[in-house]
């Protein structure tokens, strides 16, 4: 049996289990892959929505960061919930050096509404994460932040993937999941640098239990990353399995329930 890849999550930790490290984890998992974490702040947390968040300090995100990259070879990365700019200097300062892929999910608000990105960090984020991104993905929200516009059709995505590309990034992927009414199909605009805009299509599936999917998602990328895929395989293969994870969802609590990632390969 030939050794799985090794992808690194830098993200918070869900208690729930839905999201944040524990998604990326099963995702990986799922995925075939050899998942480590670094995290970056502890949430209380459930399907009804965040009660509490305490970060650590920023020197033992390093220090986990450091840690693990002196013991494992990294073939691809992510990161999620960074909370504050302290962490994200932290982890900018070491990820500089690195040359495995680099996917940042700019986590800002959670599911249920709760603001998971300290205000004054916006800005650090978009400084020191954005320009090291092989591929960002932000929702709809998230890319109306950084790319200072509102979006509200497709041609409107494309022109703020642009904006987004243009502040460093190498690849953008809009997510189109926050839409309005019940759309057939969901799409997520993929743009790479020096490339063209492309549409990609997923069934669109009418659940309530959407906890983690961003997670899922960016996580999922890395993980085909690190299997050696090349972008648009990566992302389109991730897709997939949050779709299937999406239509096997379920509730095992109160409030919004997560995607089955156990459903994710089925």
């Amino acid at each position: 049996m030939l050794k799985p890849p090794n992808i690194l999550t830098i993200a918070g930790s869900d208690s729930g289990g839905g999201a944040g490290i524990q998604a990326d984890l099963k995702t990986m998992a799922m995925m075939g892959t050899y998942g480590m974490s670094v995290v970056t702040a502890l949430t209380a947390q459930n399907g009804l929505g965040v009660a509490g968040i305490f970060a650590p300090e920023p020197s033992f995100a390093a220090l986990q960061l450091s840690t693990v990259l002196d013991g494992f070879a990294v073939h691809a990365a992510k990161t999620g919930m960074l909370f504050n700019a302290g962490i994200i200097n932290a982890v900018a300062d070491i990820l500089e050096g690195q040359s495995f892929p680099l996917v940042v999910d700019p986590v800002c608000v959670s599911t249920s509404g709760h603001r998971l990105l300290e205000e004054d960090a916006v800005d650090v984020l978009k400084s020191r994460m954005i320009p090291r991104a092989d591929l960002l993905t932000p929702n709809r929200p998230e890319a109306e932040l950084f790319a200072g516009m509102t979006i509200k059709s497709d041609d409107d995505a494309v022109e703020a993937a642009r904006r987004i590309v243009g502040m460093g990034a190498k690849a953008v992927l809009i997510k189109g999941g926050h839409v309005d009414g019940k759309p057939i199909f969901v799409t997520d605009w993929l743009l790479e640098r020096g490339g063209e805009p492309c549409p990609l299509r997923q069934p669109h599936v009418d659940t309530e239990n959407t906890h983690g999917t961003g997670c899922t998602l960016s996580a999922g990328i890395a993980a085909q990353l690190g299997l050696g895929m090349p972008l648009k395989v990566a992302v389109t293969k991730a897709q997939e399995f949050l779709n299937r994870a999406l239509r096997h969802s379920f509730n095992p609590g109160k409030g919004f329930g997560p995607v089955n990632h156990m459903a994710g390969r089925a």
